[in-house]
């Protein structure tokens, strides 16, 4: 399989929560993230899909931490890979 990313990916376990009108709020635990993106562990099950626009916040830092805007470009059965979207206006 030939690799498509362009950032490598970092291991790195916090809590980020996301937002979207069919779920809610959920605090969830990242498996990794890159330059372009995470991949957030989650049940997959009757969440929205690829292509969808998610809003994430990282959790418990030392400062309040802005929200940013994502879209789900990967789902596995553990989780998302969500890819970081410019415009975060668009999230309002």
């Amino acid at each position: 399989m030939t690799e498509k990313r362009l950032h490598s990916r970092i291991p790195l376990q916090i809590d980020i929560k996301i937002l979207h009108p069919d779920i809610g709020e959920k605090v969830l635990s990242t498996k990794d993230f890159s330059e372009g993106g995470l991949f957030v562990i989650i049940d997959p099950a009757d969440l929205p899909g690829i292509g969808e626009t998610v809003m994430g916040q990282v959790q418990n830092a030392e400062r309040d931490m802005p929200m940013v805007k994502m879209q789900i470009v990967r789902v596995e059965d553990n989780g998302w890979g969500l890819r970081y979207v410019d415009d975060v206006s668009a999230g309002d």
